[in-house]
C-alpha cells in the first residue's frame, strides 16, 4: 500500500521515493578521555545531529555545553539566544517536576550553552542529541535543539532527569566550527557522533 498525495507518491511499498526527505551520512566520531573539550568542523550540510553518548565528567554537578566559531576555530565567542526546560524524578520516588530554568538561559551572550546537566558519581553520565540547522547559511540565524538525559546527584537524592534547550546562534555569518565542554574539569570519558543530513 502507498501514500498518495495530491498525486505525487511519496511512500510505495515500503520506500521513500525520491526527492523526498533525507538521509543520515556519518561524519566523525570523537571518543573523550580527560579532553579538555572535543571540537568539529561544520560543512554545509543543512542538518547535523550530534549524539553524546556516556559523557562523563571530572567534576561533580557540571554543566555540559557547546560553543561556536565562525573563524575556524580560534575563537568560540558567537552571540547566543536560549530557552532551557528540564523534568526530572528522584529515585526514591519523593519528588518530581516539569520546570522552565531561567537561569541557564542565555540572552545575547557569547558565553557556552548549556544543554545538559552531570555528576561525576562513577555510574553518572549524560547522553542526548543534538540538531545544528543550516550552518553554513550568509543569511539567517542558525538554530539548533536537544534533548539530554542525565543521571544527577541532587544532594542527598539521585535523579533522573530531561534537559529541553532550543536556542539560535545570532550570527549571518556561517559557523565553521563547534566545542563541547564541561563548565568546569574535563569530559573524562563518553562519545560525540556527527552526522550530517543530506
Amino acid at each position: 500500500m502507498g501514500l498518495i498525495s495530491n498525486g505525487t507518491t511519496i511512500f510505495d511499498n515500503g520506500s521513500m521515493a525520491s526527492g523526498f526527505g533525507g538521509s543520515l551520512k556519518f561524519i566523525s566520531k570523537a571518543t573523550a578521555s580527560s579532553s579538555a573539550s572535543i571540537e568539529f568542523s561544520l560543512g554545509a550540510y543543512k542538518e547535523y545531529q550530534f549524539y553524546w553518548v556516556n559523557c562523563h565528567p571530572q567534576n561533580n554537578q557540571v554543566d555540559f555545553q557547546i560553543n561556536f566559531s565562525t573563524d575556524n576555530g580560534s575563537n568560540y565567542n558567537v552571540v547566543k539566544t536560549t530557552s532551557v526546560f528540564d523534568a526530572f524524578h528522584y529515585e526514591n520516588d519523593t519528588g518530581n517536576a516539569l520546570q522552565y530554568i531561567g537561569s541557564r538561559d542565555l540572552a545575547q551572550s557569547t558565553g557556552n550553552a548549556m544543554i545538559d546537566f552531570v555528576s561525576n558519581d562513577n555510574d553518572h553520565s549524560s547522553s542526548g542529541i543534538l540538531k545544528l540547522f543550516n550552518p553554513s547559511s550568509n543569511t539567517y540565524v542558525k538554530h539548533f535543539i536537544s534533548v539530554g538525559n542525565d543521571a544527577w546527584l541532587d544532594v542527598p537524592h539521585p535523579v533522573t532527569q530531561n534537559v529541553y534547550v532550543s536556542g539560535y546562534a545570532n550570527t549571518v555569518s556561517p559557523l565553521t566550527n563547534i566545542r563541547f565542554t564541561m563548565s568546569s574539569g574535563n569530559i573524562d570519558a563518553g562519545e560525540i557522533i556527527l552526522f550530517g543530513v543530506s
